[in-house]
């Protein structure tokens, strides 16, 4: 029990850069209370004492903000940060080293009593403020779900869900997720530089009207000089486009 303890205390001095002592997380962390009430209400409901165990529950939410249904399955160093508004379901399973922030809700979509109606958030997933995961699905161990995202389908692991509803963007290497999270230590809220999907595609569109807008000039380039050695000059029309003046630099930064 006090080596769950220590692992609790030591995961949220890691992540909480607002954390200075041992005893003021003790003390002053309502997601850590609120998992300690869990785990004797989950104890209570897998030994079959269900109406303690939906009380503590009760007792818990009314003590800190956080709603955990005692069916729930809870891992290893799960952090929920701040944590007011959260809402865990019955069948929601979070795996070790997870991180929730504040106003989550890992929920369902189906009435079908019996069938798996909330999330499973595999080892390492963040969820950011204010996020909806809603069904009986899988987060990939890694992924990150940005703030006020609308979830409603799988995300593979490592990659982030940003948006309503969610758009998926793949991490585009291993080396590269890894050289960002040493540079940032940790992703908070579930947010990295470029997460938004959208803007990455009109970026993407930007750059590669650019890269047209270059090889047009390339082209007229070409032609005048072929008809300043001789070829009809008729063929350059005098309202073409001979120069770039697309610029790329000021429309990436509409979309940043």
């Amino acid at each position: 029990m006090f080596s769950r303890l220590r692992e609790d205390i030591a995961c949220i001095l890691e992540r909480d850069p607002a954390a200075r002592t041992a005893f003021e997380v003790l003390t002053c962390y309502p997601g850590l209370h609120a998992l300690w009430v869990h785990r004797a209400a989950h104890a209570c409901w897998t030994h079959g004492f269900k109406w303690l165990g939906r009380m503590l529950s009760h007792i818990g939410r009314f003590l800190t903000g956080i709603e955990i249904h005692p069916g729930a399955s809870i891992g290893r160093r799960v952090f929920i940060d701040h944590g007011m508004g959260v809402v865990i379901g019955e069948m929601a399973e979070v795996h070790d080293d997870c991180t929730i922030y504040q106003g989550v809700t890992l929920g369902g979509t189906a009435l079908v009593k019996g069938a798996k109606r909330h999330p499973t958030l595999e080892r390492g997933v963040i969820i950011g403020a204010n996020a909806c995961v809603l069904g009986g699905f899988t987060v990939g161990a890694g992924a990150r779900v940005g703030s006020g995202a609308i979830v409603t389908k799988p995300v593979p692991a490592g990659a982030t869900a940003a948006g309503n509803p969610a758009r998926i963007l793949h991490a585009e290497t291993e080396a590269q997720r890894e050289a960002a999270a040493a540079k940032m230590g940790f992703s908070a809220y579930g947010v990295t530089q470029g997460d938004d999907p959208v803007a990455q595609a009109l970026k993407g569109l930007i750059d590669n009207a650019s890269g047209h807008e270059h090889q047009i000039a390339m082209l007229w380039a070409a032609i005048e000089t072929l008809s300043g050695r001789g070829a009809s000059p008729d063929c350059v029309p005098g309202d073409a486009q001979k120069l770039e003046a697309f610029d790329a630099a000021a429309l990436n930064q509409l979309v940043r």
